[in-house]
C-alpha cells in the first residue's frame, strides 16, 4: 500500500489553500472587477430565461419561445423596452432620494462578490493571482453589511414616492429582512467557529475534506430558509405581494429606474446562492468522488470555477422551483416562521455547536455530523407542525357585534356573526312599482 501511495504521490491533487495575493496588482484588481460586472449582469440574461422556461414547464406551458430560438432573446428584449420606455414619476416625490434609491441597491448588489472565491490561484498573465478580487478576515461580516445597506434602497425608494402602497412595501421589507438577516447570521456564526475564520478563502480552504453543508446540517437548513426570505422570492414575496400592493416599493417606478431594482433582485439571488456556496458546499471544491482521480487535478486551475458556477445555479434552480411550486405565506406565518422556529434553532445549534468545540478533544467528525442530523430532524417536524396544525384563534360568540364599532366596517371573527340586515324583509319597493308600471303600458 505504502508503495502504491508513493507511486501515485506525483499525481495526488495538491492539498488546497488558502488564497494568495501577494503578486496582485491593480490592473489584475481591474480586470477581476470588469469581470464580476460582466459575469453577473450575463448571469442574470441567462437567468430570466431559464426561470421563464422553467416556469413554464413546470406549469404545462410553453414560456418564451418567440423572441429568438427558444425565446433566448426574450432578456435582450425586455431589456431594450426598458431602456426606450417612458420614464415617469409623481409630482409629490422626492426627487434627489427617488432617483438615488435605484442605485444604492443595484450599487449594494453588485459589492458582495468582491470577497466570493470562484477559484484558486491560477496564472493570468504571467501572475498566480486567486480568482477572487479581494478577501480580508471578516469577509462575511462584510456580505452582511452590504446587504443591510442594501434595504435602504428599498426602504428609500418607497418612502420617497410618497405613495401608500409602496411606503407598505417597503415596510415590509425592512421587517422581513431585518427579522431574516438575524436567523441568516446565527446560522452563520457556527461555520466561524468550526472553521475559525470568517475568512471566504479560508472557509472554503477548511471544506477540503467535508462540506459544513453536511456537517452543519440544521445551519445550511436555517440558512436556506432564510436566503429566500431575504431576497423576497416566493413565498416569501409579502413586500411585492401583487394582490394587496401591485409591486411594493417598484409600483412608482418605471424605465430604468424601474430596471435597477429588476437587476439588483437577480443579482441578490445570485449573491445569497454565491455565499452558500463558499460556506456550505465547499465553494469551488469539486464534488466528491472527482477530487480522488489521482491524474486529474480537479480542485486546481479552471476547474474549481466550473464548480463554484454549477453549485450556485443549483441554489438559483431551486429558487425558481419553489416559485413555482408553493403559495404565499401569509405574513404573520412569515414572521412566526423567522421569529418563532428559525432564530430559536439556530441559538440552540450554536449553543450545540460552541459546546462541542469546547470539548473538541474528545469530539470526532462523526459525533458533529450525527448530532446535526439529530438536530435537523428536530427543525424539519418543527416547521412540519407548523405548517399543517395552525387553528384559528377560538372567539367567543358574542350576542350582539357592531360592525361599525370602531368607525369603519369590521368582518366578524370566527364565532361572531352580523346582525340581520334590516331590509332582509322588505320587498323591493321600486322593482315592484317599475314592474307595474310597464304592465300597465304593455296593457294600453
Amino acid at each position: 500500500m505504502s508503495s502504491l501511495a508513493l507511486t501515485l504521490a506525483p499525481f495526488a491533487p495538491p492539498t488546497t489553500a488558502p488564497a494568495d495575493f501577494s503578486e496582485e496588482t491593480w490592473w489584475l484588481s481591474l480586470i477581476k472587477a470588469l469581470f464580476i460586472v460582466l459575469f453577473l449582469i450575463a448571469s442574470v440574461i441567462m437567468a430570466l430565461w431559464v426561470e421563464r422556461r422553467g416556469l413554464g414547464r413546470m406549469q404545462t406551458r410553453p414560456g418564451p419561445n418567440v423572441v429568438g430560438p427558444l425565446g433566448l432573446f426574450q432578456a435582450f428584449a425586455d431589456a431594450v423596452k426598458l431602456l426606450f420606455k417612458e420614464d415617469i414619476w409623481t409630482d409629490k416625490a422626492e426627487k434627489f432620494i427617488y432617483f438615488l434609491a435605484p442605485a444604492i441597491s443595484a450599487f449594494s448588489a453588485f459589492m458582495v462578490f468582491a470577497v466570493i472565491p470562484m477559484g484558486p490561484n491560477v496564472n493570468l498573465f504571467g501572475r498566480s493571482t486567486p480568482l477572487q478580487l479581494a478577501d480580508m478576515p471578516i469577509a462575511v461580516l462584510y456580505i452582511l453589511a452590504i446587504t443591510s445597506l442594501g434595504l435602504y434602497g428599498t426602504v428609500l425608494g418607497g418612502w420617497s414616492t410618497r405613495s401608500t402602497l409602496p411606503l407598505l412595501g417597503s415596510v415590509r421589507a425592512a421587517a422581513q429582512v431585518i427579522s431574516y438577516e438575524l436567523s441568516m447570521g446565527l446560522s452563520l456564526v457556527s461555520v466561524f467557529l468550526v472553521a475559525g475564520s470568517m475568512s471566504t478563502s479560508q472557509i472554503v480552504g477548511a471544506q477540503e475534506r467535508v462540506w459544513w453543508g453536511f456537517a452543519l446540517l440544521p445551519a445550511f437548513i436555517v440558512y436556506y430558509i432564510s436566503m429566500v426570505g431575504e431576497v423576497n422570492r416566493l413565498p416569501f414575496d409579502l413586500p411585492e405581494a401583487e394582490g394587496e400592493l401591485v409591486a411594493g416599493h417598484m409600483t412608482e417606478y418605471s424605465s430604468m429606474k424601474f430596471g435597477w431594482y429588476y437587476l439588483s433582485e437577480y443579482i441578490n439571488m445570485f449573491n445569497v446562492s454565491a455565499v452558500a456556496t463558499t460556506v456550505f458546499l465547499g465553494g469551488w471544491h469539486a464534488p466528491f468522488g472527482l477530487s480522488l482521480i489521482p491524474w486529474i487535478d480537479f480542485n486546481g486551475g479552471w476547474w474549481g470555477m466550473l464548480w463554484f458556477t454549477l453549485k450556485m445555479w443549483l441554489f438559483f434552480f431551486t429558487m425558481v422551483w419553489i416559485r413555482g411550486t408553493l403559495l404565499r405565506f401569509r405574513y404573520d406565518q412569515f414572521m412566526k416562521l423567522g421569529w418563532k422556529i428559525l432564530i430559536p434553532t439556530s441559538l440552540v445549534w450554536l449553543v450545540l455547536v460552541a459546546t462541542l468545540q469546547g470539548v473538541r478533544m474528545w469530539v470526532t467528525d462523526s459525533l458533529l455530523v450525527i448530532t446535526g442530523g439529530i438536530v435537523a430532524v428536530f427543525l424539519v417536524i418543527m416547521i412540519l407542525l407548523w405548517l399543517f396544525d395552525s387553528p384559528e384563534p377560538e372567539v367567543e360568540p358574542s350576542r350582539e357585534f357592531d360592525a361599525f364599532a370602531g368607525g369603519y366596517p369590521v368582518p366578524p371573527m370566527p364565532g361572531q356573526e352580523l346582525p340581520p340586515s334590516p331590509r332582509a324583509g322588505r320587498k323591493p319597493v321600486a322593482a315592484t312599482v317599475l314592474a307595474t308600471e310597464g304592465k300597465d303600458a304593455s296593457d294600453e
